[in-house]
């Protein structure tokens, strides 16, 4: 089970002039679900891509399963499922009759009209994939990359596009691919979705790896005070009346509102007594601090810390 699926070394990926993936480095272990995130451009599709042997690298190196994945795809196909960012499927092909066709590539498939019926598609067998909705085309598009039993499955954003029931189903089907053996990696922009079904986080930006772990390693269990304010708060009058160490964040929330979130390298410090410091300095300063409370840190507060929240153009 620790044994790798995917060894990926100082991988280098240029297009033209344009360098997407810049000697990055990661393991996915076999058996366990590996999450590549990353804000758009930062060159996670490209690494999945080179991976699945639809690129070639323009340096390092990647194995997959053991193999090379552009100088043995022959042997690779039959162990490695792939769903793509955006369908994959003939747009005159019926549903149906398309998962049949993945299925007989396999010795021993998941029966097509099983997997139909698990992704809701039975209604809709019939149907050609551009008259399917987009939720539709994904779920099938999942169903053709698990059909054959893969050892590792490649899904680039699975639940893009999907309603809450479809991406339940989804994750529960991730989660029995890793209950059964196989290696599962994914890229996706929910935070939720990563923390649930990531044993291991691999975040990337700008070409390389800027943090790596699992969920809760990378959260550090870590614990903040949060509140939203309707006025600007001086936040460093507040901070020289918290502990030293203390940090303090700002964002400009719903309705214009200012949101702050406040946290500390030592775990211990933040108690009742720094919780007690935060109100008695906004009551003081005639400061209305409203939705008071403490969390504990998300993966998408490390996400935001480690990449920024300005929007990205790509």
């Amino acid at each position: 089970m620790d044994t790798a699926a995917v060894e990926v070394v100082d991988l280098v990926k240029r297009y033209g002039a344009t360098t997407a993936v810049s000697g990055l480095t990661f393991r996915a272990r076999r058996g366990a679900v590996t999450a590549l995130l990353g804000p758009n451009g930062a060159g996670k599709t490209s690494t999945i891509e080179v991976c699945e042997g639809f690129r070639r690298a323009d340096g390092g190196s990647v194995r997959v399963l053991g193999l090379d994945p552009a100088a043995d795809a022959a042997a690779l196909k039959p162990r490695v499922g792939v769903m793509p960012q955006s369908g994959g499927v003939p747009t005159g092909a019926r549903a149906a009759e398309w998962l049949r066709l993945m299925a007989s590539f396999h010795a021993t498939p998941v029966p097509p009209d099983l997997l139909l019926e698990r992704m809701g598609l039975t209604s809709v067998s019939r149907t050609p994939f551009r008259r399917l909705s987009g939720g539709q085309q994904q779920r099938l598009s999942l169903a053709c990359a698990v059909v054959g039993r893969p050892e590792l499955v490649f899904l680039d954003e699975p639940t893009a596009g999907l309603d809450p029931q479809a991406r339940m189903a989804t994750w529960d089907l991730v989660a029995e691919l890793r209950e059964a053996g196989a290696a599962v990696i994914l890229t996706t922009h929910h935070m939720e979705e990563a923390e649930r079904l990531a044993d291991h986080v691999v975040i990337i930006d700008r070409g390389a790896v800027v943090a790596e772990g699992t969920p809760a390693d990378l959260a550090g269990g870590r614990r903040e005070v949060c509140f939203s304010t309707a006025a600007p708060v001086d936040t460093g009058a507040l901070r020289d009346a918290l502990p030293a160490g203390s940090r303090i964040s700002s964002a400009r929330g719903a309705g214009g509102r200012h949101e702050y979130v406040i946290g500390t390298d030592d775990p211990a410090a933040l108690g009742p007594e720094f919780l007690a410091t935060v109100t008695a300095w906004c009551a003081s300063a005639g400061v209305l601090a409203e939705d008071l409370r403490v969390r504990r840190r998300t993966l998408e507060d490390v996400f935001l810390e480690l990449t920024g929240r300005e929007l990205r153009e790509s």
